[in-house]
């Protein structure tokens, strides 16, 4: 099929490309640069997703079967017009537009089930109410026009390739005998999924017709709390973790961001709890979650070979390291 990959140059897109082409689709990428490093079988195209005229003007006379919409704009955001926007460029042959949201459309809360209510339009952080927001309105579509929508909402994101300094900024520390700063008591809930299993999903989404007009949680059953995801990493890399709890009061009052830099537990990783049952993608697609242990294992490997930071600056660390007592390697 002709098959569009909005935003399909870097980590989930870029894995979704390469399954695309072995399973022996047409595939576009839409991105703002003007060419890729993918195969020399993908072709190009430019636009600022963003931007309703460009986007009209890329997709002029163009026609695709399949939409991928991987693409956020983490400096302005993407809101549910923009994407609007999108879908009535992409025209009327669509048989499938999949959407990539998160977890966090669901603004806070454990255990929740895809039925369960998304966060409200107000909401005071951007990407939560612009993901929320934007599945709300490609499912009136799905209603109203019989748009063949389906939307898939990830927690954490690992493997090869990721963008996010996450897993590795705990390899890096690990493999130089840095201790691992837990922030609090280091209980609070994580889920994962690894790229290739939501790739799978993605692949299988344009394959099984009850993939219309649905959401779909995914990830590993079982969450982690911090303390367990440092215990797995470490695992993964052969290492001990020697854990050191701060608590996150102090490092946000020296200046901690778990956001970005200074960071002291990867990037976007410190966040308030959400959860999900997966249960749905297994009954439906047939998806199956790789264990962790192994995902993570994959993922080592490939940041030994291309994902390792060569200059580091561990002062905020030690700052903070400064501060508390040792925790132990037990954690």
């Amino acid at each position: 099929m002709q098959v569009l990959v909005i935003g399909g140059t870097l980590f989930i897109g870029r894995a979704l490309v390469q399954e695309l082409l072995k399973a022996g689709h047409e595939v576009t990428v839409l991105h703002r640069k003007p060419k890729h490093d993918l195969s020399k079988r993908v072709h190009n195209l430019v636009a600022d997703r963003n931007d309703a005229d460009q986007m009209r003007h890329a997709l002029d006379g163009r026609r695709f079967e399949i939409v991928f919409d991987n693409v956020y704009d983490w400096e302005r955001g993407t809101t549910a017009a923009q994407v609007e926007a999108t879908v009535k460029a992409a025209g009327d042959r669509l048989a499938r537009y999949v959407f990539m949201s998160s977890v966090a459309a669901y603004g806070d809360g454990l255990n929740h089930y895809e039925g369960d209510p998304l966060a409200p339009d107000n909401h005071p952080e951007a990407y939560v109410h612009n993901k929320a927001m934007t599945e709300r309105l490609l499912f009136r579509m799905h209603q109203k026009t019989g748009l063949p929508v389906t939307t898939f909402r990830p927690p954490y994101i690992y493997g090869p390739e990721n963008p996010f300094y996450r897993e590795a900024f705990f390899w890096d520390r690990l493999r130089a005998g840095r201790p691992i700063i837990i922030p609090g008591d280091g209980h609070r809930l994580m889920q994962f999924v690894y790229v290739k299993d939501l790739v799978r999903a993605c692949m299988r989404s344009i394959e099984h017709p009850a993939a219309v007009g649905e959401a779909f949680n995914i990830g590993n059953e079982k969450p982690l709390t911090q303390v367990e995801l440092v215990r797995t990493l470490a695992s993964a890399a052969g290492k001990k973790a020697n854990m050191v709890r701060v608590p996150r009061e102090r490092i946000l009052e020296a200046g901690g961001n778990p956001m970005g830099e200074p960071a002291y537990f990867g990037e976007y990783f410190d966040m308030p709890p959400i959860t999900m049952n997966v249960s749905k993608v297994s009954r439906v697609l047939g998806v199956r979650p790789t264990p962790i242990e192994d995902g993570f294992r994959e993922t080592f490997r490939w940041y030994m070979r291309n994902g390792r930071r060569t200059k580091i600056d561990y002062s905020f660390e030690d700052k903070l390291l400064a501060m508390a007592q040792p925790a132990g390697s037990a954690g």
